[in-house]
């Protein structure tokens, strides 16, 4: 690993705190920096977003991701928080698919079913870190062929870029030896008032899809592409996630998930300049757009939250205490032969791009 420039972090964390080996690697805390004094630090224990500050309405830094201050934390349960979600973010029903005429059994950590590549899914994994400049970093990984019952050798590269513009660029690459699945995400928790004991309910969520993927009550996609029109799920016009749960509180989708935990299907074909959604918190007037070339976006409100665990500052993670906002394939696609392929064969490049881009309104 190269030095980390400019290392001290202002949002107070620690980079002591960061240190630990797993499995004989080593972790480590890097922090990315811009112009306009947004601050991003990560560590490279499954390529983790610790915290963000972007700056307020009156000028403060305020951090608007949740985490923990110290490694250990992150080891205590297994979380998801900011953490690169691979080799397949999200559910497989049954942890099980055909690949090439093949049945591949992989490891069920969600009941039934298997979620963010099983229980070593690279959450789990440190990834080799290089930061390249104050404002760039690059984490690789090696995934050995049958990690969590996954086929192939693949190598995965993931570039964090802050720009001064105030976007977190977040760029995938990957490659196989043999016909696997890949389907990668970021997986942070966002509370855009920088305050986790307030809830995300009055923030205003914009999606740009006329269409979601309903579930069943284990979450698992039905394979129905169905029209968010007179439904809680449609976005198309921005609206307080509370006034659109309140719209139809009794809705069977919501219920099934205690709120929000969907895949809504993008209206942008993949044009990284048309942006997918956005989510505004009135508090403290940032806004957080996002982009991507992916077809789909998993947004999720934090419904299983329940003070059991505490983050920086001591401050429990409370039910819709935050709003993810993970730019994917749609679940389950693997099971879904008519929806956009993750399959990538041995000769193919996987590319993958997620902008976060932080304003003020």
């Amino acid at each position: 690993m190269q030095k980390i420039p400019n290392s001290k972090a202002k949002s107070d964390l620690k980079s002591t705190n960061f240190k630990a080996l797993v499995n004989g690697d080593s972790t480590r805390l890097f922090v990315l920096r811009n112009t306009k004094g947004m601050e991003v630090s990560i560590t490279n224990y499954g390529g983790r977003i610790v915290s963000l500050l972007a700056p307020d309405k009156n000028g403060k830094l305020l951090d608007v991701v949740l985490g923990f201050d110290n490694i250990q934390d992150y080891f205590a349960k297994p979380n998801s928080f900011g953490a690169i979600m691979g080799r397949v973010t999200n559910r497989i029903a049954n942890g099980t698919f055909l690949l090439n005429g093949d049945t591949i059994k992989i490891d069920k950590n969600n009941g039934q079913h298997a979620i963010h590549g099983g229980s070593k899914g690279w959450r789990q994994q440190v990834f080799r870190g290089s930061q390249l400049s104050d404002s760039v970093l690059v984490l690789s990984y090696l995934s050995p062929d049958g990690e969590s019952g996954f086929p192939g050798n693949v190598k995965v590269k993931v570039r964090y870029t802050l720009t001064n513009e105030n976007a977190l660029i977040i760029n995938y690459e990957s490659e196989t030896d043999k016909s696997t699945v890949i389907n990668l995400t970021n997986h942070s928790f966002f509370n855009l008032s920088g305050n986790p004991q307030k809830t995300v309910l009055d923030d205003i969520l914009f999606v740009r899809a006329k269409h979601f993927t309903p579930v069943d009550s284990n979450a698992i996609p039905t394979g129905e592409i169905r029209s968010v029109s007179n439904t809680p799920f449609d976005f198309t016009v921005p609206i307080s996630i509370r006034d659109a749960i309140n719209s139809d509180s009794t809705h069977k989708q919501l219920a099934f998930v205690s709120g929000l935990d969907h895949n809504w299907v993008l209206d942008t074909d993949g044009n990284l300049g048309i942006p997918a959604a956005s989510v505004y918190s009135p508090t403290s007037g940032i806004k957080l757009t996002v982009f991507t070339n992916e077809p789909g976006l998993q947004v999720y409100t934090g419904n299983t939250l329940d003070k059991t665990q505490k983050g920086k500052d001591n401050i429990p993670f409370q039910k819709y205490g935050a709003i993810c906002l993970e730019t994917q394939h749609f679940p389950d696609t693997p099971n879904q032969p008519t929806w956009p392929s993750v399959t990538l064969n041995p000769g193919e490049q996987y590319k993958s791009t997620c902008i976060y881009q932080f304003s003020i309104e």
